[in-house]
């Protein structure tokens, strides 16, 4: 069973890495000026030359897409710092402190997560406005109860541990307590936590783009600008998509791999 947990670890560290590597390289060099139109090379099939081909403005996928995919991270890790420091700290107060403190915050954390997601972030969008920054504000805005509820469960069942107990009879204080001694217990819950969430913000970037909303260079608006020639050039859609699935999976891993290991150390 190790063995198994380790396999998906290390799988989805590797895939991780290489895409990351991708993206990284995306920042400094592309093959072609992702914007530059070449009239004569319009919906050119895969190749050496293009290797995911062009699309209907003769433009390098590739290229676009090594953008693009920065574009798309860059929003994702800003929407689940946002919403992990924040969740955290809200669920660390709550758990261990408990009262009416945790019961105002629950039922606020249940008022909020009773909307979808995608369309209270459409709100938040809707009063903030269009642009990167606003999408991760309201996404990370999104974000914040799922964090902060695996983390109020996590402290909760911490607080009364004889390590707690102890730096509270040495004069230890909350703050101390809450962040020094009982955090680095709740990474084995928090850590899976946080790969889905970066798993679903996106998917939700890429939602909220492909409906014209969030960045115009990201993966999502690319989907959605490979739907007008998806007959004619499939590999548009299916290049795009494909770094999409890869990335999403790739992550995924990783946090199965760390969610095994967990449950593993528990047996």
């Amino acid at each position: 069973m190790k063995q198994q947990m380790n396999g998906y670890l290390r799988a989805g560290l590797i895939l991780t890495a290489v895409l990351l590597a991708l993206i990284a390289l995306g920042f400094f060099w592309t093959p072609y000026d992702p914007a530059a139109m070449r009239g004569s090379e319009k919906l050119m099939g895969p190749s050496l030359r293009h290797l995911m081909g062009t699309d209907n403005f003769g433009r390098d996928i590739f290229s676009r897409v090594l953008k693009g995919a920065g574009s798309t991270l860059r929003i994702a890790l800003g929407t689940v710092a946002i919403g992990a420091v924040i969740g955290t700290v809200i669920g660390a107060l709550t758990g261990y402190f408990g009262g009416a403190v945790d019961e105002a915050f629950m039922r606020l954390n249940d008022a909020i997560t009773a909307f979808p997601s995608m369309l209270l972030a459409l709100v938040f969008i809707s009063i903030l406005g269009s642009g990167s920054f606003n999408v991760i504000l309201a996404l990370g805005i999104v974000f914040i109860p799922s964090f902060a509820r695996v983390t109020r469960t996590s402290f909760a069942s911490l607080r009364d541990a004889n390590y707690v107990k102890s730096a509270r009879l040495m004069g230890a204080g909350s703050g101390r307590i809450l962040f020094v001694h009982m955090l680095p217990n709740t990474l084995q819950v928090l850590l899976p936590a946080v790969t889905i969430g970066f798993n679903n913000a996106v998917l939700a970037e890429a939602s909220m783009s492909y409906l014209g909303i969030g960045s115009m260079s990201s993966l999502g608006y690319m989907l959605s600008d490979a739907q007008g020639v998806i007959t004619s050039a499939p590999w548009y859609a299916v290049g795009t998509g494909l770094v999409i699935v890869s990335l999403i999976f790739g992550v995924g891993l990783i946090g199965e791999g760390l969610d095994r290991g967990e449950r593993d150390e528990g047996v």
